[in-house]
């Protein structure tokens, strides 16, 4: 089965909102700061790293 990646984060991200219940800031902050990170220059370093 070849489920997308975009689906597979947004399944997992939504079942721990829900079952964890993080603050929401904590969900901001995560999402924001993921963001700035793949579009610096510190993104290919943190690509390079995950794989």
């Amino acid at each position: 089965m070849n489920v997308p990646l975009w689906l597979a984060i947004a399944a997992i991200g939504y079942l721990g909102v829900k079952h964890v219940r993080p603050p929401w800031w904590l969900v901001a902050l995560l999402l924001l700061g993921g963001y700035l990170v793949a579009h610096s220059t510190l993104g290919p370093v943190v690509g390079s790293l995950i794989n």
